[in-house]
Formats: C-alpha cells, structure tokens, sequence
C-alpha cells in the first residue's frame, strides 16, 4: 500500500487529490498538510467521508511520523519548493503540480534529487490529454514553424504565462525545422498587445471566471491554419495523471519535469 501524504490539502486541487487516492487500490492518504482547516479530517473536507487523517500544518512531522512513500504538492511555488526540500530530505518522493516555481529552483531540486536517489515529477499539467496537445504541437512545429500560443485560466491562478504555455512553447522551438516566420509588428499601441514571447512564440493569457484550464496552439502556414486545443471543464481531468504519477514516481531515482516523461517513456 503507497501511504500519499497531501500538502495544500484543503485547497481545490489538493480536495482533489484525497478524494483520486482515497478511491485508488493500493494507495492511501496517510497525511493533509494545510495551513487552513488544521484538525478537520481531510476526507470529510473532500467529500468522502471521515478518513482518519486530519489535516496538520507542519509537513515534516507528517512525513516523518507517518512513513509516507510520496507527497503530492499542490500549492503555491514558494511553498512548494520548501515542500520539496522537506520530501526530498526525508526520502519521499514528491509529484509537484504548482506552477510557478523559478527555472533555478527547478535545477537545485533536481541536484537535490539525484543526490539522494529519491524520484520526483514537477508537471505543468496533469491531464493526459493536455500532455498530448502538447506532444501534437511538437508534431506540427516541425512543418508548420509560425505559432501562438492563448491559454485560459480561471481568475485565481497566480502565475501567467501558465507552466504549460511555457512548456508548449519550448516543445515547439525544439522541433521547427524552420525559423519562425518574422513577426512585423512596428506599432503595439497598447503595452502586451502581442503577447509575451519565448523562442519566437508569443503566449497570450486569459484570466477569468468561469475557466478552468484550457489552451489552444494556433499555427499559420501558406492559406493555412491548424488549431490545437485542449480544455479541462473540471479538475477531475487532472486525476488520471497525478495517480499515474504516484505509482510510476516509486521506479524513478532522479526528478524529471512533464508527465509526457512517463507517458512516452
């Protein structure tokens, strides 16, 4: 049985989680850390029922006490790169979904990682089919160079541009075979009109209630266009992939950044 510890338990996400792993067989929440509702039982917050486990505050505790194997870090990036250390120096493997964390952040992580020997996954996106949008965009690059990315968020996310529009971006730059096509714009008459821009690709961001996550990759061609998009109407579209997460991260010895490692390893 994988004991699963969750932090950011009581938020959105992390309600999520408990519930993902409380129906799983041979996983089970051993630990909820969350800076609210501490001493509430975490099934009941995420509507399962009493579980046994109520919700602390402080992780190391929590990791140290109830023998857990994974943490699942749904949080904010500075939280969550504490988070990390905690997991890692404790010997248990942490599956990140916060975005956010800095590029640098990352890497000391990930030193941190091989040098214990504990596996770990940072995604940007749990949802297998956003990890295949993804995979499709690197597919198109490769013929259709000239790209923009629009992702969709609802109003509460904290970071934009999101960590799969970077990450989408990135894959698209590693497989033009071609420049990207010049973008002429000699007027932005308002501030970030176009967008931001990495490796030639402009990401737009779009705030709102009402969203969830979603985001569409648009490529122009010669009297072409192709679309690409991807929407999750629930956070229950994030479930498949942080449970995958959970059982393949117990193989890994090093940390490694996108689910698409595990989906097309």
């Amino acid at each position: 049985m994988v004991g699963v510890v969750v932090t950011g338990a009581a938020g959105r996400m992390g309600r999520e989680v408990v519930r993902a792993v409380s129906r799983t067989n041979g996983m089970t929440i051993v630990g909820a850390v969350d800076v609210n509702h501490v001493g509430e039982d975490a099934g009941v917050l995420a509507g399962v029922g009493p579980i046994g486990v109520v919700v602390r505050s402080d992780l190391e505790s929590v990791l140290r006490e109830t023998g857990a194997a994974v943490m699942v870090d749904f949080t904010a990036a500075k939280a969550a790169v504490q988070n990390i250390r905690t997991a890692i120096a404790c010997g248990v493997r942490p599956v990140v979904g916060t975005t956010g964390i800095p590029t640098e952040e990352l890497a000391e992580l990930s030193r941190l990682c091989r040098e214990q020997g504990v596996g770990g996954l940072v995604a940007p996106n749990f949802a297998i089919g956003a990890v295949l949008m993804m995979h499709f965009a690197g597919i198109a690059a490769r013929y259709l160079p000239a790209a923009e990315i629009i992702e969709l968020h609802h109003n509460q996310k904290l970071d934009a541009p999101s960590g799969t529009a970077l990450k989408t971006a990135e894959i698209i730059a590693a497989n033009r075979t071609n420049e990207a096509v010049e973008d002429r714009t000699e007027l932005e008459k308002l501030s970030g009109a176009r967008g931001g821009l990495l490796e030639g690709i402009r990401i737009h961001s779009v705030r709102l209630p009402g969203f969830i996550a979603h985001q569409e990759v648009i490529f122009g061609g010669l009297g072409q266009t192709l679309t690409i998009r991807h929407d999750s109407i629930s956070r229950e579209s994030f479930m498949p992939g942080v449970i995958m997460a959970i059982k393949k991260v117990l193989e890994l010895k090093e940390m490694v950044y996108g689910l698409d490692k595990l989906i097309f390893a």
